[in-house]
Formats: structure tokens, sequence, C-alpha cells
């Protein structure tokens, strides 16, 4: 793991710490060493949060307020993550990621290396744009495939993809309690039961253009929507709400829920918030780290 750093100029000030600014004035902070474009965003039970960066391109980790490099990709073309769309948590804790350039997803091993699930001994694998991974109660994964509007699953251990549900343009995913897959779809945000039965939720004309989607154990679903600078929340039999909007949030695009409190990452602002039953916003603080 190499250290991260955070430019000064491009950074609200909220995500700046003192060991950031001595960096840049000594000059060890350079360009590839600060958040670009995050996209999405995981929580693990002890609270590290991992971030997927479209254009680093890699994944950053921040436990604290120290933020640092997990995993770096190269800026070569159909290697690992070189373009990473979306991380997530298997049942074991373990780190996964879905990347277009491979069009595969990964799950990193013990010493922080990718290792590719669907590939089968060829150079890319069987999703074309994976934008969403979500792990049943077996442990497989259900990843949303853009490229061929479908939700595939992938053993646990990796191997042959199968279809599991038809879906137009789907993105981000939640499976849930009750064993359904929950699926934002278009413009539209949709349940898929185990049996890959859809159910529409949010019909068109409400998001203006949602990304990713949580949901309580009290059934109450959370909608990130970049266009709306907003987090919606969908109760049980309830017209969505849009329960948080505009500054600080400016393209809220990524979204995890753990104990109770949902944690936004949003692409435009560089930044990770945190926000309570209540609704309150809180920019979650880092500075440059091991």
């Amino acid at each position: 793991m190499s250290n991260g750093c955070l430019r000064y100029r491009e950074r609200p000030w909220f995500l700046l710490g003192l060991a950031a600014i001595a960096a840049m004035l000594d000059g060890t902070c350079s360009a590839a060493d600060a958040i670009e474009y995050p996209l999405s965003i995981a929580v693990d039970r002890s609270g590290v949060i991992f971030l997927a960066d479209r254009n680093l391109p890699g994944v950053w980790r921040l436990e604290g307020d120290r933020l640092g490099l997990f995993f770096r990709g190269s800026k070569k073309f159909r290697t690992p993550l070189n373009a990473v769309r979306c991380v997530a948590l298997d049942r074991e804790g373990s780190l996964l990621a879905g990347d277009s350039a491979t069009t595969d997803v990964y799950r990193f091993d013990e010493k922080g290396n990718p290792q590719p699930l669907t590939a089968q001994g060829k150079p890319h694998g069987q999703i074309g744009i994976p934008m969403g991974i979500a792990v049943d109660a077996e442990g497989s994964l259900l990843v949303s495939d853009l490229e061929t509007n479908r939700i595939v699953k992938v053993p646990k251990e990796g191997g042959k993809v199968q279809p599991f549900a038809a879906v137009p343009a789907p993105r981000g995913l939640f499976y849930d309690s009750r064993r359904q897959l929950w699926v934002i779809s278009g413009r539209s945000l949709v349940v898929v039961s185990e049996a890959g039965v859809t159910t529409k939720v949010v019909d068109d004309g409400v998001f203006l253009f949602p990304h990713t989607v949580v949901v309580g154990e009290d059934g109450t679903a959370y909608v990130c929507d970049g266009y709306a600078q907003a987090v919606w929340k969908i109760r049980p039999g309830q017209k969505p709400e849009k329960w948080v909007r505009g500054g600080p949030l400016e393209n809220p695009v990524g979204m995890d829920l753990r104990q109770g409190k949902l944690f936004v990452v949003d692409s435009h602002a560089k930044a990770v918030f945190e926000i309570d039953a209540k609704g309150n916003v809180t920019p979650r603080k880092a500075a440059s780290g091991g």
C-alpha cells in the first residue's frame, strides 16, 4: 500500500489535514496521489471505507481520518481496474471490484492483489460493463451489466456466469434481508425476486439520474440521485421523498449503509459524507496517510 495525498486547490477544506498541506509544501504530493473521480463506496464491519476511483484508476482506503491508496491500477487499457466502476464486500469481508476495461469482477486477496473471478484463464472476463455488485445469502455475486441489460450471477469462488434477470440499463444493486434484489434501472427503481420476477417500485419521471440504492432493515430504501443533488427516501407503501438535497452534495453517486448510517461518496465534491437517521449531513474528514 502506498501513501495517499490530497491536493489543496482541488479539495474541499474539510478534506484537508496538516499532513496533506505539509506534503504539498515539501513537494511530495503529486497529481497522481489525489482523489480524482470516486464512483462507488463500500464500508466494512469496522468502519473502514473503500472508494472506487474511476480516473485514478484504483481504490482508496479511508480508516478514521487516514486516507491511503489500497490499489492503484494501470493507465493501460485491458489491465485490472483500469476502468473500475464499483466496489462491494463479500460475506467474509473481502473487497470486490467491478472493472469494465477487463469486463470482469475481482476479489482482493490477503496481499491486496485483485484476483479475476470470471476470466477463466482468458485476458478478459464475461461481464460487459459491471456497474454494481451485490452478494446473495449463499455468497454468490449478483452483478449489473449495463452493456447487456441484465443481472448476472457469479459463483462465490468465480467461474462461469449465469443470467439472473433481464433489466434495462441496470446500475446500483442491493440485496436485502428478504432475499430481494433492488436495482436502479434507467431512471426507475425495481425489485427482483429470487425467481427473477421484476416489480417496479418507483416509475420513471421521479428521479433525474439515480445511481445507487440501499435498503434498511425496516424496508425503507434510499437512492442517490446525482442530477438532483439529493438522496431520496422511499418508505414501504409511500411515495418517494427527496430527503436530503443540495449542498454540500454536488453529485452523489455511491452509497453504503452501515449500522443505520448512510455513507455517500460524491464524484464532483470528491468527498465522503455521513448522513444520520435525521438527515443530518456530515463531511468525512481525511488526511493523507499510509
